[in-house]
């Protein structure tokens, strides 16, 4: 299976600042670009890499390195297997939010709207719900709400109602079911913008993508050494609001807390006041940076 060439590739890992001898964590494996330009930076260092795909993990055993470990988990639990492999401190950790264009080029794991296949898209196949049951069981309100605030859908409560009114004729399995399901309401010449902005709703919602999302980034900030870094690239305005605050306050809402001498208390400085966005050069090359945002923060000295 081949995998493509991941966005941002040699920006976020030069933003790593490696040091050779460093302790670095990928958590967003895939299909191993990031990793393997990491690894081929290090000497002594050590190098973990999260996913809970079952594909990444194949390709993980590709990469021959005595310093590379791959933890098949969710990276929500990084603190938790960083401990059972004895880290407690690290020197870097990457994420690339996006879902890898393998997952959406394999028809049978449901991410991608071109291809026929079951209503699925679950990151790890062993996990409970399926974006089938998603659309056969979630109340209007809450199916609204997901359309609306995950996928930023104009037409969100009348997407949501249909859903209601369609699956209590007939049970919405694949894709194309689903495609037919919502026809009246896609509007006409956006088709494919459309469609991403509800598959993408639905992606976050089974994956639980944005509270992943935001216990990743706190276990981060307590497990940097100082002056470590932290490097994430994502592709769309609610991941990336997460992550620019989180940066920027430490906190995901509301105001950066103060000192009793009006310092700001906070984990991470930014490195960059911008994020940083793929070239002219790779847009032309693949379409998928379009989106990309890379930011950089380092811990605290």
């Amino acid at each position: 299976m081949e995998y493509h060439r991941p966005v941002l590739l040699e920006e976020s890992v030069d933003a790593l600042a490696i040091k050779p001898d460093g302790i670095y964590v990928d958590v967003t494996f895939g299909g191993g670009g990031h990793s393997s330009l990491i690894l081929s930076r290090l000497t002594t260092g050590k190098l973990y890499s999260f996913d809970q795909d079952r594909d990444a993990e194949e390709q993980a055993k590709k990469i021959d390195h005595p310093g590379f470990t791959f933890v098949k988990a969710n990276f929500r639990d990084l603190k938790k297997y960083l401990r059972l492999h004895r880290v407690k401190q690290i020197d870097g950790l990457l994420a690339d939010l996006g879902v890898s264009s393998h997952q959406f080029n394999v028809p049978e794991r449901g991410f991608s709207t071109r291809f026929e296949g079951p209503l699925d898209m679950r990151m790890d196949p062993q996990a409970g719900l399926s974006a089938r049951e998603v659309v056969a069981t979630y109340p209007e309100e809450q199916l609204h709400r997901i359309f609306g605030i995950y996928g930023e859908v104009k037409n969100a409560k009348t997407l949501a109602r249909l859903i209601v009114e369609r699956r209590m004729r007939h049970p919405i399995e694949t894709i194309s079911d689903f495609k037919q399901a919502i026809s009246s309401c896609t509007p006409k010449g956006k088709e494919n913008k459309y469609l991403a902005q509800v598959f993408q709703a639905l992606r976050i919602e089974v994956n639980d993508e944005l509270k992943a999302l935001e216990e990743m980034l706190e276990q981060t900030a307590e497990l940097l050494n100082p002056g470590g870094r932290l490097v994430v690239i994502s592709y769309h305005s609610l991941e990336d609001r997460l992550v620019k605050n989180f940066i920027a306050k430490g906190k995901f809402f509301g105001e950066v807390e103060k000192d009793l001498f009006g310092n700001e208390i906070k984990p991470l400085d930014a490195v960059s006041r911008k994020p940083i966005t793929p070239s002219e050069q790779e847009l032309l090359q693949n379409s998928r940076s379009r989106s990309a945002k890379l930011r950089v923060a380092g811990k605290r000295e």
